[in-house]
């Protein structure tokens, strides 16, 4: 009778474990999505109120853009169709709603809904920031292994200091002298534009184009069409991806020589393993994470660099159009399209912390 009082039932869950729970299938992973999720709200709401209020600095938009073009009478009748002549904080609370709900008002310019601005430009900025990825990816990850590999030598010295150069090198001054010394020098590739203007022609008559020049080149199957728009893209393109290839030498240099000093590639160094296979096969995955870890981050720097980018080059994306509604002092239309940015790195970086914490559980806790 006594054993059987002792004994714990089969079916009663341990409850002496404080960290079971945690340790429940899906159970962290679950929190984590819903915490993250929750937190695109505030970063949204957050950047979405500095920029109107730092708008609101400098005057009124309407003021602003159209003001010298207006008689007075025009310009007051402007101001209060717009809602501009009421208390700072009804505006703020209007402009809000919204953008709840997916309204993010019209150009004071050229009288253009900031939705369709940003459906006809946006494009070309994500097509221009997948390029610049994926040359960051391609230059910063295998030479952060080789520095790695090499670490303390010369080589090593040699790329963590163009590393630094290429981070810390203003992205207009780059674009101008990639321009100057492939394009003016040796004549390689063109000096601007996404295409040249007869093929541009050709791409905008095809049916149905998606605004991505190389997804539309494709689908023509004209070799001479993807070449002309691949040339174009190679300079803007390398421009932008040097900035965040240079983090990602770093990042990868750094984890890979930590993992190296881990007690497993010990054990595998002892028995016999060679360095280059233990930094490609053994170091390289942990290495990765970082990487994915910080890439919602870089997605951000990568589309504030477009802006100066796309007006170096000529690339008419959304970026270019910030900066011309910016000249214009367009304001309505910069924190239109601002709000929309924030949006777009919020969720972003969302998606990478999703991806970070499938790759690495430790990541949700």
């Amino acid at each position: 009778m006594t054993s059987l009082i002792e004994a714990p039932l089969a079916s009663e869950p341990p409850t002496s474990d404080p960290t079971a729970r945690r340790r429940r299938p899906g159970g962290g992973f679950g929190r984590y999505l819903v915490v993250r999720a929750l937190l695109i709200i505030p970063t949204v709401f957050i950047l979405v109120t500095l920029v109107f209020f730092l708008m609101r600095v400098v005057g009124n938009p309407i003021t602003a853009s159209v003001g010298g073009r207006l008689t007075e009478a025009q310009l007051q009748e402007r101001l209060a169709a717009a809602g501009y002549d009421r208390p700072i904080i009804v505006q703020y609370l209007e402009y809000l709603g919204q953008i709840v709900r997916l309204d993010f008002g019209t150009t004071a310019t050229d009288n253009r809904q900031i939705s369709e601005v940003i459906v006809t430009y946006g494009t070309a900025t994500v097509e221009l920031v997948f390029y610049a990825l994926i040359i960051a990816l391609v230059i910063g990850i295998p030479l952060g292994m080789l520095a790695a590999y090499l670490r303390d030598r010369w080589p090593d010295a040699v790329l963590r200091i163009l590393a630094i150069l290429a981070y810390a090198t203003p992205v207009f001054f780059a674009g101008l002298l990639l321009k100057l010394t492939f394009s003016v020098w040796l004549g390689w590739f063109p000096l601007g534009g996404r295409a040249s203007t007869r093929v541009g022609i050709a791409l905008g008559r095809i049916e149905d184009p998606t605004g991505i020049y190389l997804v539309d080149a494709l689908r023509t199957g004209n070799s001479t069409i993807i070449v002309d728009v691949l040339s174009h893209a190679v300079l803007p393109a390398l421009t932008l991806g040097l900035l965040t290839a240079g983090i990602f030498l770093r990042l990868v240099r750094t984890n890979v020589i930590g993992t190296l000093g881990s007690e497993y590639i010990d054990s595998a160094r002892s028995r016999g393993v060679s360095e280059l296979r233990l930094v490609r096969k053994h170091a390289l995955k942990p290495a990765l994470i970082p990487i994915i870890t910080v890439m919602g981050l870089q997605i951000a720097m990568l589309l504030g660099g477009s802006v100066l980018t796309e007006t170096t080059f000529g690339w008419r994306g959304l970026g270019f159009q910030l900066q011309q509604y910016l000249s214009a002092r367009d304001f309505i239309a910069v924190q239109g399209i601002v709000a929309v940015l924030a949006v777009i790195v919020a969720v972003t970086n969302f998606l990478v912390d999703v991806i970070a914490a499938l790759i690495d559980p430790r990541v949700r806790y």
